[in-house]
């Protein structure tokens, strides 16, 4: 399902219980200076990621100051954030003269401690190449060496590297619980292009061996994932981001299944088996 660009008021985009992915959340928000907001998500455990500008989130008498550090767009920085425990409520203070802050939420029974991340704590992998048109680079803010500090909820931003080129190839999906060859995850995107005025196209082939659908996202589109293999492509001459939430029914780590038809391509592109292990 695409979600046009649109003022969401702060109001989520992707709400609990959503019926097309109800394991996760997703809210925008925009705040100036000295705003104060107070995101509480019953039966969520949240991220709270900074787009740009600079925020502090308190929580369970935790106060982490000075999160994010990007002005200009995603590309101007490292992201950095506040992880936010099943349930509790967070203040979030803007600090800077504007901020536009993604929370990201995944259902979890669980509850766990709030705690900061911070730039020097990204984990980042990069593959791919540009002969194979797959050059990208992922940026795991609670990625797996949060594994005993987090209940179901993985987020990251993903970046291609030059201008135009292939994300989520070979294409694959993660809409069953048949594990080891897969795990259910629900998956939300949120694209920004560079220069804005770019664009792509996000493919959604839901039934084995049928014709499926394309969107065309824009920057601002989000993109909610509920089955189905989903590779997205940039037009040449642009860059392309997406913050993406991934939020699993069974178990935290993501098991990716490749199509069996462009499996055998996973041999081709570089990096790429770093790439799925970090995930696990």
């Amino acid at each position: 399902m695409h979600i046009a660009p649109h003022d969401n008021r702060n109001h989520p985009i992707i709400a609990p219980d959503n019926p097309l992915v109800p394991l996760v959340y997703f809210n925008i928000l925009r705040l100036r200076r000295n705003e104060v907001f107070t995101s509480q998500v019953p039966g969520y455990e949240t991220c709270i990621v900074p787009a740009t500008g600079t925020v502090s989130v308190a929580c369970a008498g935790e106060t982490c100051e000075d999160i994010g550090q990007r002005r200009l767009n995603v590309w101007d920085g490292e992201p950095e954030g506040a992880y936010i425990p099943t349930g509790l409520p967070a203040t979030i203070t803007c600090q800077s003269d504007t901020a536009e802050v993604f929370v990201a939420g995944a259902r979890c029974d669980q509850v766990f401690a709030p705690f900061a991340i911070r730039a020097a704590d990204i984990d980042p992998v990069q593959y791919g190449s540009d002969d194979t048109k797959t050059h990208r680079k992922i940026k795991h803010i609670l990625g797996q060496k949060y594994h005993d500090r987090v209940g179901r909820l993985l987020v990251s931003e993903l970046y291609t590297v030059g201008a135009g080129g292939w994300s989520g190839f070979p294409s694959h999906k993660h809409d069953t619980d048949r594990l080891p060859l897969e795990s259910r995850h629900d998956e939300v995107y949120n694209f920004r292009f560079n220069p804005p005025r770019g664009s792509g196209l996000q493919m959604m082939q839901r039934e084995e061996g049928k014709p499926g659908d394309a969107y065309h996202v824009v920057d601002g589109s989000t993109l909610a994932i509920d089955r189905g293999y989903h590779p997205v492509c940039v037009l040449p001459g642009y860059e392309m981001y997406y913050f993406t939430i991934l939020a699993g029914r069974s178990q935290r780590s993501l098991v990716q299944y490749f199509q069996p038809d462009h499996a055998d391509q996973i041999e081709t592109i570089p990096g790429i088996k770093n790439m799925i292990a970090k995930f696990k």
